[in-house]
């Protein structure tokens, strides 16, 4: 196994007979073409950002529109009103031959009209993209004039072959609600959860708040809203995330699972290889913006700000906020094995390794039988236990020597792979299987993830992957579409032989892993040992359990003409309140990336009409056809704040900010406190699946031998499990589901095993009686 002196490319060394100065020559070409590469890779990002700048135009259309102002202009049409002439003769004659003055008017005339009539494509775009009455027709329909004429006229203006970034510039800011109608919003979310006295405090209380202290903090988040492309999402990040000071293992990091019905491989360095190449085959399309803008009915872009710091980036502990640090380049990753940690080299001579020599620098990670350095094996647990104290342990231990640069080739990997030692037995009829693998992936042994990464894979032992994410940086859809693209190509581009082994004969000998070297004083190891009983005693609690459903799915909803969210929701809501006995506050994510630098809003899916669903769902003095118009009633009004929340009228991100201006005021608000504080006892959100079924359609039809081996057709065959979190109150319920399928749905539900009032189990059963329970009640409809 190579050490780290391997790494250096110039070693000096001062003996007797002078100086002598040993080249590794390997290293020093790796060196060389990893600057050339990060030099082509500046210059393409220059480039797009040119683009990008332009579009919907583009710098050949430029240039022929200047081409036929000069044109014109050499024929005497003169398109500019004289004002080339004037440029010709006030300007350019004093400074340029005769023969080029005239020529340098035109394209400067030219290239300035090409500018303002770009500008002005733009604005309309930004115009168009503001009005949002096409999310309230019925989903994939226009109907009325005023939606078709604002469709016609998006395609008109839109262009094409956009990059990623392409839309950036056109989206909209995320518009600023009214004080007035963000209370009265409030108050009628709230009504279900309160009695009459309760409710009437409230009023009081927002009321009070409405006439004194909040016109004033609306003025200043005006302001805010005025001179920033979001007015929510710095706030979010920096005090909903980055402030937080109790661990983000559990509390905030989400993990992912595998595919449910594919096992390509039991290999686990195989399987390793193949997604960390496919994860580097996608970031090389983000790089180069080759990726398309997510499209909501293919002319509403969506936006793509988050994708920025997906790879090259890690969460930085502080001891009174963390930061984000985000690195433009990255040539390697880290990987953990069995209490050690390695950095490997991802290209050599300027080329992205293969899967198949990859995959041999992770055979020999595996082979190799070196310990791990004193207080390495538990290292990682710092990054699991509370934010302060890892905060203080870096700025002891980790600023300077060997530890700084093993730390450095952490946290500037692009990310990091894990290879597990547990074995997971898994598929669709393995559910209890799936209680120990989600949990794995969640939080492990704490010490064998690195939580501070924007992102880990996680190999097991017989090759089932997964995947853990730090979410301070991005959203969950950002993490979902990277893992189905590496796992798509994975199985479907790379593939694997008949052993299981990578495909492909290596072209050359890459550079050998390096196993990274640590000095870990006793000081700095009980510091580590703290952190991970803090780690293990939150993980410990952590009740969690993934309830497979898959007697219907959203086929069933979609023929009873509801939407499957909305249907979802409302099975969530009757189970909840079967499995408590009452009403409580609940949490669905939903995505403001309509507009530009775009997160999340909450919708509040306990609402009046849910209420009095659920209470008739289990009275049975009311009529079947009446609970079925109840239940309509509920989900159409569930649909309405969802679209309201995605166009910017919801309710929490809101007061959050005027939350938050009362702090920096220093300013006191009752009401403020009792929203801000109230608890979310069933925090839920949806995990979106197959975001680019065209892509996999286009690697069955290249790969047709490997789509017959692995039986797949589309999306749905590779249809994930899922991902989920950790629960959000004490005495709460974090539930995650993900249609994976026409017929199948997967909950992954969490809660606390130190709370009487939850169970995750029993949560699940509650969920598939809830199923069975509007199943049979919409038959009979």
């Amino acid at each position: 196994m190579a050490e780290a002196h391997e790494a250096v490319a110039f070693q000096f060394t001062v003996g007797a007979e002078g100086v002598s100065v040993n080249v590794s020559y390997d290293v020093f070409k790796a060196l060389v073409y990893a600057g050339l590469r990060s030099w082509k890779l500046r210059c393409r990002r220059t480039m797009n950002s040119l683009y990008n700048s332009i579009y919907p135009g583009h710098p050949a259309r430029g240039i022929a529109w200047c081409g036929m102002i000069y044109i014109l202009d050499t024929k005497g049409r003169d398109p500019s009103n004289g004002l080339i002439d004037w440029l010709n003769s006030n300007i350019f004659s004093r400074y340029c031959a005769p023969d080029n003055s005239r020529t340098f008017a035109c394209l400067v005339f030219g290239s300035g009209t090409y500018v303002v009539l770009i500008q002005i494509r733009q604005y309309i775009l930004k115009n168009l993209f503001s009005y949002h009455g096409w999310m309230y027709q019925e989903h994939g329909k226009m109907s009325g004039i005023g939606p078709k004429v604002w469709g016609g006229l998006v395609k008109l203006f839109i262009g094409r072959n956009p990059s990623l970034y392409s839309y950036q510039s056109v989206l909209p800011t995320l518009p600023l609600p009214n004080l007035d109608d963000t209370l009265r919003r409030y108050l009628r979310t709230i009504r279900p959860l309160c009695d009459d006295t309760e409710y009437r405090r409230m009023e009081v209380l927002a009321e009070d708040f409405r006439r004194t202290i909040g016109k004033k903090l609306q003025r200043y988040l005006w302001l805010k809203w005025l001179i920033s492309t979001n007015y929510v999402s710095d706030w979010w990040e920096k005090f909903v995330y980055l402030r937080g000071r109790s661990p983000i293992m559990v509390n905030s990091n989400f993990y992912g699972l595998d595919a449910a019905y594919i096992r390509p491989t039991t290999i686990q360095t195989a399987r390793g290889a193949n997604v960390v190449c496919a994860a580097f085959h996608y970031r090389s399309e983000l790089d180069h913006q080759e990726t398309k803008p997510l499209m909501v009915q293919k002319i509403i872009p969506l936006c793509s700000s988050q994708y920025e710091r997906q790879f090259n980036t890690v969460r930085i502990a502080g001891k009174e906020s963390d930061k984000i640090i985000h690195y433009s380049d990255s040539h390697h990753i880290a990987v953990y094995h069995k209490g050690r940690w390695f950095k490997v080299f991802m290209y050599y001579q300027n080329n992205l390794l293969q899967p198949c020599e990859l995959q041999l620098q992770l055979d020999e990670i595996v082979r190799d039988t070196t310990p791990p350095d004193y207080g390495e094996e538990h290292l990682a647990a710092l990054t699991a236990g509370e934010r302060t104290l890892w905060a203080e342990a870096r700025e002891k231990y980790f600023l300077s020597g060997v530890n700084r640069g093993s730390l450095e080739a952490i946290e500037k990997a692009a990310f990091v792979l894990i290879l597990d030692d547990d074995e997971f037995d898994i598929g669709v009829k393995a559910e209890d299987r799936y209680d120990t693998y989600a949990n794995a992936m969640l939080h492990g042994k704490a010490y064998n993830r690195w939580f501070d990464k924007s992102f880990s894979f996680i190999i097991s032992k017989n090759a089932v992957v997964g995947l853990n994410v730090e979410h301070s940086w991005a959203d969950a859809p950002i993490s979902g579409q990277l893992y189905e693209y590496a796992i798509s190509e994975d199985i479907m581009n790379f593939g694997y032989d008949e052993v299981g082994n990578t495909r492909g004969t290596p072209r050359f000998t890459a550079l050998k892993p390096i196993k990274l070297k640590w000095s870990i004083p006793e000081g700095c190891n009980d510091m580590i040992e703290t952190s991970l009983v803090q780690a293990t005693k939150l993980y410990d609690d952590v009740d969690l359990h993934v309830c497979v459903h898959d007697a219907y799915g959203k086929n069933f909803m979609k023929k009873c003409n509801l939407s499957p969210d909305a249907y979802i929701q409302m099975v969530l809501q009757l189970a909840h309140y079967r499995d408590s006995g009452r009403f409580h506050l609940t949490y669905e994510a939903s995505m403001t990336r309509l507009f530009r630098d775009g997160r999340t809003e909450t919708v509040r899916s306990c609402s009046i009409e849910s209420s009095e669903w659920v209470k008739a769902m289990d009275d049975p003095t009311v009529s079947k056809s009446e609970r079925v118009k109840l239940l309509r009633h509920a989900c159409d009004y569930h649909q309405q704040q969802y679209r309201d929340a995605m166009t910017g009228k919801g309710i929490d991100r809101h007061l959050f900010c005027l939350y938050v201006l009362s702090k920096y005021l220093e300013i006191d608000s009752p009401f403020l406190q009792q929203v801000l504080h109230e608890p979310w006892k069933l925090s839920t959100s949806q995990t979106p699946a197959n975001y680019d079924d065209q892509r996999l359609k286009y690697l069955v039809k290249k790969n047709p031998d490997l789509a017959k081996k692995y039986g797949i057709v589309d999306n749905r065959s590779l249809a994930s499990i899922g991902g989920g979190f950790g629960p959000v109150a004490a005495d709460g319920y974090g539930v995650s589901y993900i249609i994976a399928s026409e017929d199948l749905i997967f909950f992954h539900i969490s809660s606390n095993k130190s709370s009487s009032e939850t169970d995750s189990k029993r949560f699940g059963q509650r969920i598939r009686q809830a199923m069975q329970d509007m199943r049979t009640l919409l038959t009979a409809d």
